[in-house]
């Protein structure tokens, strides 16, 4: 599939002509959005490159161009990016054939040592790869789940876990089809998009609209069956040395109904129920 051409047509079918400062002549138009000729025009490249670009056939595409699109169909730095991955992969480094399936133990005792703060690293797959305590007794059934994306579109409890699954479940897509970009050659990551196209609908749907996320930081609404409902935020931190781990760290807002919660899950979880990776 010609994945670079696929997203120019979504991102250009989002795009409004008046927005873009064209006339819209009013009536009903053939396609949603910019027409390739239109987005040539504004981008400062000729229509018949354009297509060829749509189309597969561009060969190598320059900063320039790719950064004349980006700017005329107004994309965030996340789509940039993946942009970026489509038409440039070798920009992105590959991760070696044998990812590593665990964390360091320098990584490990940092887990450990953040008591109060729930805790997990994940990679590009979207698996998760080593957690303590807290996120254990947070996220109930994390060591049967080890995979965010399987876990939402496979399982019916990730309905109860979170409040709005719908926002959490696209999300997870998003991050899955930026990385996919990324590591383009990475056969578990197809196999993992492949699986989960075949057995969930929404999974499927969803993945067409080609939106992309990165994991940065953000807001989490949880249901918890202890606690109850839970309003965390949570930052991401690249590994160093390990591009494709990511440490994601989870905080409450100070003297909030969800700190006091993640207090007494805190005193409710023992040590014997720690769940670093095995």
């Amino acid at each position: 599939m010609n994945e670079l051409g696929e997203f120019l047509k979504s991102r250009r079918a989002r795009v409004r002509p008046e927005e873009a400062g064209l006339p819209s002549y009013g009536g009903r138009r053939r396609v949603p959005g910019l027409r390739r000729e239109e987005l040539a025009q504004l981008a400062g490249m000729s229509a018949d490159y354009y297509t060829r670009l749509e189309q597969g056939r561009g060969g190598g595409v320059s900063e320039e161009v790719l950064n004349a699109l980006a700017r005329t169909l107004g994309l965030d730095q996340d789509e940039r990016t993946y942009l970026f991955s489509l038409a440039r992969p070798v920009r992105a480094p590959q991760p070696p054939r044998h990812v590593r399936r665990t964390v360091g133990p320098q990584l490990r005792h940092l887990l450990d040592a953040m008591e109060g703060v729930p805790a997990y690293v994940i990679d590009h797959r979207s698996e998760v790869l080593a957690w303590n305590r807290l996120a254990s007794a947070l996220y109930t059934g994390l060591d049967r789940h080890r995979n965010w994306a399987r876990f939402c579109f496979l399982d019916e409890a990730s309905k109860e876990v979170f409040v709005d699954w719908t926002k959490k479940a696209r999300e997870v897509v998003a991050y899955l089809r930026l990385k996919a970009a990324q590591y383009p050659d990475d056969v578990r990551l197809a196999a993992l998009v492949g699986e989960l196209s075949v057995k969930n609908a929404h999974f499927r749907r969803w993945w067409a609209d080609h939106n992309v996320l990165e994991k940065t930081r953000g807001t989490k609404l949880l249901r918890h069956p202890v606690v109850g409902e839970l309003s965390l935020s949570f930052q991401s931190f690249t590994v160093t040395g390990e591009a494709d781990q990511v440490l994601v760290a989870y905080a409450a807002e100070p003297g909030s109904p969800s700190q006091e919660a993640l207090r007494l899950l805190a005193s409710w979880s023992l040590p014997e129920r720690q769940g670093t990776s095995p």
